[in-house]
């Protein structure tokens, strides 16, 4: 009789509990994916890490995708916007390029469905490298040392499509492994500490991240509009002002001229329900990749875990308050800083031809 009470109790929680959380699960590494038209070699990885810290592809010589990216940084730069290309600046925030291979598509708007198709988008980005992608043909072309190793590498000579092939080698090797929810989740119940764990309950269960966070990536890869507020440090700002504008533009978003606010996957889709819509950002690391959002309006994780626990921006459709205490907000946090820091990835500097 207690049995069945019990199977009736457990069943009822089960039923209660949405779809999506009991769908939704963490994992840890097992492959990474790679493409069978560019598959991984460790020469074209080893070139992909020259062009990446190669000043030659931004278009005055003194950026490289490293600029942004930095090794010791978690790959990112830990600005709230990314560098800009002289006279001009970005508008959103580096993400960091640790697990890159396992997103289903790149950039915060989604904009790129490929590691190869996301490569060169920086460099012939006017506010960022903004080099001119068949000058990078021919500007590589007159380096013996690309020459060769490209006829090694490919078979052929340097071409745009086999830059962003090595370009997106490299980023594929860029895997931070082992960190302590891979050991717990693969069985050793002590890889967490006891508030970690507690963290990790909140996580899977009361406070839901699980339903947006989840998988290998901790990110379901879909786009989400919570309303997160613009960055008041750039709010007046008119250079940022005119990249908004000029990237509207070139979406052909006909009120460009008006726009104060960043549309997020809109743009791409122009579908109303993906307005300042943003890809879940992938939570792997997340102690080392502040500030947070695509704008870097949050400089700490506490800042994050409020604006969560209120639902999110005013407005939103996604997120309802969470009801943590302040003890439980504690606890989410030691499992976000504790659990979810993989291995430190000992990056050698390569020799630019």
């Amino acid at each position: 009789m207690l049995k069945n009470r019990v199977a009736v109790v457990i069943l009822f929680l089960l039923i209660a509990l949405p779809a999506t959380l009991l769908a939704a699960q963490l994992d840890f590494f097992r492959h990474v994916p790679t493409p069978a038209e560019n598959p991984q070699t460790p020469e074209k990885i080893e070139l992909g890490k020259k062009l990446f810290f190669d000043r030659r592809l931004s278009g005055d010589g003194t950026m490289s995708c490293a600029t942004c990216h930095v090794p010791e940084q978690a790959f990112t730069d830990g600005l709230e916007i990314s560098m800009s290309y002289p006279t001009t600046k970005n508008w959103r925030n580096t993400p960091t390029l640790l697990n890159v291979a396992f997103y289903k598509s790149f950039f915060f708007d989604g904009r790129a469905a490929t590691l190869e198709e996301q490569a060169l988008f920086p460099v012939m980005s006017a506010f960022e490298m903004n080099k001119n992608l068949d000058y990078l043909e021919e500007h590589l072309k007159s380096v013996p040392a690309y020459v060769a190793e490209f006829k090694k590498v490919f078979g052929g000579e340097i071409t745009k499509p086999r830059i962003a092939m090595a370009l997106a080698a490299f980023q594929r090797s860029l895997v931070s492994m082992n960190a302590p929810l891979d050991k717990f989740l693969k069985g050793d119940k002590n890889a967490l500490s006891p508030d970690a764990k507690k963290g990790y309950e909140l996580f899977t269960g009361k406070a839901g991240c699980i339903r947006c966070h989840n998988g290998v990536l901790l990110s379901d890869s879909i786009f989400h509009g919570l309303n997160v507020p613009e960055n008041p440090s750039f709010a007046n700002d008119p250079d940022i002002a005119a990249t908004r504008r000029f990237v509207a533009k070139v979406y052909h978003f006909d009120d460009y001229k008006n726009l104060n606010e960043d549309p997020g996957r809109f743009l791409v889709t122009n579908n109303k329900q993906d307005w300042r819509a943003f890809r879940t950002p992938t939570l792997r690391n997340i102690a080392l990749t502040a500030p947070y959002m695509h704008n870097g309006v949050f400089k700490t994780l506490d800042e994050v875990i409020d604006f969560l626990n209120k639902g999110g921006g005013e407005g939103n459709k996604v997120l309802k308050p969470l009801g943590l205490t302040g003890e439980e907000k504690k606890y989410l946090k030691t499992f976000l800083v504790e659990a979810l820091t993989g291995e430190t990835l000992k990056i050698k500097y390569p020799e630019v031809p």
